[in-house]
């Protein structure tokens, strides 16, 4: 008999880890397919935020006692103080992240953002491992290999554990979709339509006076803060983080298929190629024999990519193009 409820349980589980790649790929979509930043460091910026949201929301093992006796328990209880019905650690714990990344983010833009778009990206990549191996390194920061566990859940204590994935996902629907309206009102404003004039053609924008250097620099940050709160948000789901979730596959490169899947400079897009191709990530663990191959979801995605790019070279969803018809 066919279990219904384990099927929807699942359908559950996927969706909130669909739409956390979803976070991830609007701020790449900040960065790429608005302003034609080549990015390819997502993974520096996912662990940023992940660890920042998990180091402050989780006392480590050498202070907790500490901590118990001071603050008569952990840190989410200590800001939930302030909760006035709600735990507001959480959204903290977000901003933080956002906070984290953002800083970060502007350090290595004011050095390497005037850099062409293949050596932008190898050092977006080169930064990415060196956060990823300092985290791997350095066990006093966050545990070294070990990691960090016991992330606590939002707003847990509110349903069964084995109902936890419903409520998380609404979670994650909300700031998604805060998300995406701040993402399209800032793309659709004067700001935006700069990134865009400067991912067209960089030297008119700044023959028109704009600061190319600059409006990157802030779309950047912007992105980057977008980042931080997916891995966040992604830290509190698997409640787990160590160095090896940041590998560049996981971290980087699926994140940037699922943005040339769903349609570079579309946000709605950028949203449905995360839940295509993360559907075909954990859908393949289901399919028969060899199928099942972990490596034949890379050939799936890859031959998936390879078929957008033919048909529909912009993406499932392109970008919305407007033209005048005014004659000057």
């Amino acid at each position: 008999m066919i279990d219904l409820l384990g099927i929807v349980d699942y359908g559950v589980g996927w969706a909130v880890v669909a739409g956390i790649y979803a976070v991830f790929t609007l701020g790449l979509n900040v960065h790429w397919g608005f302003t034609g930043l080549f990015n390819i460091g997502i993974a520096g910026f996912f662990a940023i935020g992940a660890y920042t949201s998990a180091l402050l929301t989780t006392p480590s093992p050498d202070t907790a006692l500490f901590e118990d006796f001071v603050f008569g328990g952990d840190l989410p209880s200590r800001l939930g103080v302030l909760n006035l019905g709600i735990d507001l650690w959480f959204v903290i714990a977000l901003l933080a992240a956002a906070t984290a990344c953002g800083i970060i983010a502007f350090a290595i833009g004011f050095l390497t953002i005037r850099l062409k778009e293949d050596y932008l990206a190898i050092t977006t990549l080169g930064i990415a491992e060196t956060i990823r191996l300092v985290f791997l390194n350095e066990g006093w920061l966050a545990n070294g290999s070990r990691g960090l566990y016991n992330i606590p859940k939002y707003l847990g204590g509110l349903v069964h554990p084995e109902h936890y994935n419903y409520l998380y996902l609404i979670v994650v629907l909300l700031v998604l979709g805060f998300l995406y309206i701040a993402v399209s009102r800032a793309i659709n404003s004067p700001w935006g339509r700069v990134l865009k004039a400067i991912r067209e053609d960089e030297m008119t924008a700044q023959a028109s006076g704009k600061n190319v250097a600059l409006f990157k620099l802030q779309a950047f940050v912007v992105g980057a803060c977008i980042m931080g709160v997916g891995g966040a948000l992604y830290a509190h789901n698997i409640r787990f983080v160590s160095p090896i979730t940041f590998d560049p596959l996981m971290a980087t490169f699926v994140i940037w298929a699922m943005l040339m899947v769903g349609g570079s400079g579309n946000n709605k897009g950028a949203i449905l190629g995360s839940f295509i191709v993360w559907g075909i990530w954990a859908g393949t663990q289901f399919l028969p024999g060899f199928l099942s191959d972990p490596n034949i979801r890379l050939l799936m995605i890859g031959v998936l990519i390879v078929g957008v790019m033919l048909f529909k070279p912009g993406g499932i969803l392109g970008e919305e193009r407007r033209f005048s018809n005014r004659v000057t």
